[in-house]
């Protein structure tokens, strides 16, 4: 399977080492992540908000002690990723069991409803869908690169996706946010509203994406250097980056886009844009740039074209559908 997303003789080891351990922590990770939205649900974004940053620092922290102190290596990583998850699911559980909460943990609420499990799966079926095909576009990426690159180009592209990680987080934030506000409003019959929530994400996102996009353009090297010090990938990864990032900006129309459908119940619009954009687009033109002149650096060309026509479809069907039909039920209403 490691062999699949593009590890080396060289780097198999590596990548089994952290993997067998970091699986252990698989179930604290969802306990921690999943719950953590039933607390930012009633009301209390600061103790969400500290579950992320919780894990966060604690892994920070914990990283070197187990990586150069106990002299664990990579296993150690691991088990620093581990522990830290565990920490987080532990925060997660008590508040939610406590007096504080709103809505309690109970046992007697662990009844399966298939009614409302039906309607759960639809609307998170679209996340899930993005997940799965970013794993499905990073094996792609990965074999392409171990054919044209080696392990340098694997390692850059590592690299990428974790500068991408952390670019993004604002924006996700913002679109992920704006989907109750969205929902609340639309269920209030308050279409105006939901209007002016559109406009203000994609403008908010939008802003945002365009000076992440500059400062990626005018220092490269400065984020390459977050996550690695070695100097060959820093070399050769500056422009990888630059056109990994291009048009970063029209990324913001994919995520305003999809979290509008989602937001408004419409997952099958949701569903379907996840997929063009990831399994029609970015895949094939993963494997095809690089055989018809690109060499390399088409993998990273393949993202910001996606973005484009991914983005651009996925918005401008919003806008023709969903937002056409606001406009006239606000108008139906104001009469």
């Amino acid at each position: 399977m490691l062999y699949l997303f593009g590890a080396s003789d060289q780097t198999y080891q590596y990548a089994s080492d952290y993997l067998n351990i970091y699986l252990v922590g698989t179930v604290f990770a969802m306990v921690g992540q999943g719950l953590n939205y039933f607390i930012n649900s009633q009301g209390f974004p600061k103790i969400g908000m500290c579950t992320t940053v919780l894990g966060a620092v604690l892994n920070i922290v914990l990283d070197p002690l187990f990586i150069f102190v106990f002299d664990m290596g990579i296993k150690g990583a691991a088990i620093a990723t581990v522990i830290a998850q565990t920490a987080s699911a532990v925060w997660v559980v008590q508040f939610i069991v406590s007096k504080k909460a709103i809505l309690k943990l109970r046992r007697s609420y662990f009844r399966f409803d298939f009614a409302l499990f039906k309607r759960i799966v639809s609307l998170g079926l679209s996340g899930f869908i993005m997940s799965a095909t970013n794993c499905l576009v990073q094996i792609a990426c990965n074999s392409t690169l171990s054919r044209y690159g080696g392990d340098l180009y694997v390692g850059i592209m590592t690299v990428l996706n974790s500068v991408r990680d952390i670019t993004t987080l604002p924006v996700n934030g913002i679109t992920n946010g704006s989907q109750p506000v969205l929902g609340y409003n639309y269920g209030a019959g308050e279409y105006r509203r939901v209007r002016k929530g559109i406009v203000f994400t994609l403008i908010l996102g939008a802003a945002y994406s365009l000076a992440a996009w500059l400062m990626v353009l005018l220092f490269p090297g400065f984020f390459l250097r977050l996550f690695t010090s070695d100097p060959d990938i820093v070399l050769h990864g500056q422009e990888a980056l630059q056109i990994y990032f291009f048009g970063f900006i029209l990324m913001v129309f994919q995520f305003s886009g999809q979290s509008t459908f989602v937001g408004l119940g419409k997952s099958k619009q949701a569903i379907f844009f996840s997929l063009l954009r990831k399994v029609v687009i970015v895949v094939p033109l993963t494997l095809l740039l690089p055989k018809i002149g690109f060499g390399v650096n088409g993998v990273f060309w393949a993202e910001p074209i996606s973005n484009a026509i991914g983005g651009l479809a996925c918005f401008g069907t919003m806008m023709a559908t969903v937002w056409r039909k606001l406009g006239n039920a606000a108008e139906q209403k104001s009469v």
